[in-house]
């Protein structure tokens, strides 16, 4: 199996060679910039690519991104994605294109080099391996979204100033109506979400998550 590996911290990408090498696997190409990540793959044309997500220059979705550009020359080209975090932007995209051969592992939950190097196998033969941490958090926008649409609109207007801050007297004021009508509006938000009224915990806190979740 030949690897081309994308990661930033050099400490990490060498460690990865080292483990990936004694498992008898071929590192074909090793970068630390996100744009030398799709040159380098189309020039080397491994059997799968070992792509951080965060890389320089931002730090932010580089990796993702130089996953979906690769996806989209070649369909279906094999991606193995590390990450520390469940990453929301692009995931929807890249997970939902049906042509498998993705996988997306958080770092922290790699456990052994057995199970890696099994990971890398199964997408380079086109299967799928998603850390169940990533599906778990995709389930759950799911169902935010889910709850989400059932709001009418102006319920969505009144929580997205409520993620802005506002008071309720200053919705109020803005929307032209009564406070009044602002806390049903506000009510019928929680009872859709399906947040309860818990002594150590805000509703309106929890809602404001919820819409910033969702995207």
């Amino acid at each position: 199996m030949r690897i081309f590996l994308a990661e930033d911290q050099f400490l990490l990408r060498q460690g990865l060679e080292r483990l990936l090498a004694s498992n008898g696997v071929e590192v074909v190409g090793s970068v630390a910039e996100a744009g030398e990540i799709v040159p380098g793959v189309l020039e080397t044309q491994p059997d799968v690519a070992l792509l951080d997500i965060r890389m320089p220059p931002t730090n932010t979705d580089e990796g993702i991104r130089a996953a979906l550009e690769l996806r989209r020359a070649r369909r279906g080209f094999p991606v193995l994605l590390l990450s520390q975090y469940v990453e929301h932007l692009y995931l929807d995209e890249l997970l939902g294109d049906g042509a498998g051969a993705i996988g997306y592992l958080l770092k922290d939950r790699v456990f052994d080099d057995v199970s890696f190097v099994a990971a890398l196998r199964t997408v380079a033969s086109g299967g799928t391996v998603i850390d169940p941490e990533v599906i778990t958090t995709l389930m759950q926008r799911k169902v935010l979204a889910d709850r989400l649409s059932a709001l009418t609109p102006r319920e969505t207007e009144v929580l997205e100033l409520m993620a802005r801050g506002e008071a309720n007297a200053a919705m109020a004021e803005r929307l032209v109506v009564t406070e009044k009508a602002i806390q049903k509006h506000i009510n019928s938000i929680f009872a859709k979400l399906g947040l309860s009224e818990e002594p150590n915990s805000s509703r309106r806190v929890l809602a404001v998550l919820a819409f910033l979740r969702a995207g």
